[in-house]
């Protein structure tokens, strides 16, 4: 079962977060819509509104400029830095981030499982099937990729495996691009989401963690990494 709801400024604090982070629907410098539209389109009150933009504030994500607007801040959580740079700088082979992703992902589809609000759990799915008809209709799913494996992160609610995130992405990036010469990596890649995404929709945590990682070790097999 999921965690118990937070309080509604705060999960709408969440909703607009990952609008920023995940949906790529706000950039970093970039003004929110007005009050009343944004309000309108998260379905809640102006008064929710304006707290939750004050704890995204409160959390430098957000800047209110007087007279001007609310904008999008320039700040680590959102540059993809989050107090790592010292590791954004290590140059890492593609069996290093590979077997990062072998440490870490499952246990993150493990704990989306159980912890993954409604909402969290749609844009997952969201993400996973978009990419599906990205990859049958030959498209770029570089960054649809990026968006399900970071939703599935956020769904942790592990402020830890968030900020682990962006280097993780290196390996995500890595792996699309070589597996477009690999027709079998794509079809597995097809297959397994479809298995991940069907354990974290039925809130099945061993199993979800079970298909991640055979995901991780097929795409491992693929471009002939050993795990050994």
């Amino acid at each position: 079962m999921p965690r118990k709801e937070k309080n509604l400024s705060q999960s709408v604090a969440d909703d607009i977060l990952a609008m920023i982070t995940i949906d790529k629907k706000f950039v970093i410098g970039e003004k929110l819509p007005n009050e009343n539209e944004l309000s309108k389109q998260l379905g809640v009150s102006r008064t929710t509104l304006r707290e939750s933009i004050r704890i995204l504030v409160t959390h430098n994500i957000l800047e209110i400029k007087r007279g001007k607007g609310t904008y999008v801040t320039n700040h680590e959580k959102l540059n993809g830095n989050f107090g790592l740079e010292e590791f954004s700088t290590i140059k890492m082979n593609v069996k290093d981030l590979y077997e990062m992703r072998l440490i870490f992902e499952p246990q993150t589809a493990y704990y989306a499982a159980k912890r993954a609000t409604e909402k969290e759990l749609a844009r997952i799915l969201y993400y996973g099937r978009l990419e599906e008809e990205k990859i049958l209709n030959k498209l770029d799913r570089t960054e649809t990729e990026q968006a399900f494996h970071k939703s599935i992160a956020k769904a942790t609610h592990n402020e830890f495996m968030n900020k682990l995130m962006p280097i993780l992405y290196k390996a995500i990036d890595k792996g699309v691009i070589l597996s477009y010469e690999n027709e079998m990596i794509i079809c597995d890649t097809l297959s397994d989401h479809h298995m991940i995404m069907e354990f974290l929709e039925a809130r099945d945590a061993e199993g979800a963690k079970t298909a991640m990682k055979l995901h991780i070790l097929r795409a491992m097999r693929g471009l002939g990494i050993s795990n050994e």
